[in-house]
């Protein structure tokens, strides 16, 4: 089943849509995000498989529903570790990392050391607002991803990726292709390059919502917040 794609122009107006008219509040928003991450991670990725957990978190939105899922995990028995090396100052972060330390959850500032110890990789980093260049210190970070064996889900979009052009032609992103991608709201027009498993993560968006943006929206089971779907060429 191919889902109808959402160009970065429109997924930043849905948001904006489901926060005012749909009266959401931003908070609401990243945990159901970092809600159906974790999901994911535990479909990909059992406890039984390893319980040791890395997750990389940028400084944006992407990041906030990494440490969400954080906590998620944590409460599945897990045991993440995070790397948040821009830690935001707004007031929504400091109170997501607050909740994870908390809990003891150890963050790290050596990602090169964190990945020879970790069984499973979150990938939270960029989203689909990102462009431009990779700053440091995410270069040498989105490197390791490529290169390690190790599994990689992805949040809304490979790190780096142009979220309408998929892949960079140059870079650190050059050749990354995670294991995984979970699509938060609907998947983006960059999945027609990816070949990896492929969740999407929505359900909250209402049957309006839906109809104004031309969404599929999946068919969930149960209590699940994330549906897997096909890789195959979607629809634009």
């Amino acid at each position: 089943m191919a889902l109808k794609t959402l160009t970065s122009k429109n997924a930043a107006a849905l948001d904006q849509e489901l926060m005012s008219v749909g009266a959401f509040s931003l908070d609401q928003l990243m945990e159901l995000a970092g809600l159906s991450v974790s999901q994911a991670v535990y479909k990909l990725h059992p406890p039984s498989k390893g319980k040791k957990v890395l997750i990389a978190c940028g400084p944006g939105n992407n990041g906030g529903d990494g440490l969400v899922a954080a906590r998620h995990l944590w409460h599945y028995g897990y045991q993440p570790t995070i790397y948040y090396p821009k830690q935001s100052k707004n007031d929504l972060y400091q109170r997501l990392a607050k909740q994870l330390k908390d809990l003891n959850i150890p963050f790290t500032d050596d990602f090169q050391s964190a990945i020879k110890s970790t069984d499973h990789i979150v990938d939270a980093i960029f989203g689909f607002s990102f462009e431009g260049e990779v700053r440091e210190p995410f270069p040498s970070v989105i490197e390791a991803l490529k290169t390690t064996p190790l599994p990689v889900t992805s949040v809304d979009a490979p790190s780096s990726w142009n979220i309408e052009d998929g892949p960079p032609s140059s870079g650190p992103g050059k050749d990354f292709h995670p294991a995984a991608l979970v699509s938060l709201t609907a998947p983006k027009p960059l999945v027609k390059w990816f070949k990896g498993r492929h969740f999407v993560g929505g359900r909250f968006v209402t049957p309006q919502i839906a109809t104004k943006y031309d969404l599929d929206v999946p068919q969930y089971e149960g209590v699940d917040q994330v549906v897997e779907i096909e890789v195959e060429p979607q629809k634009l």
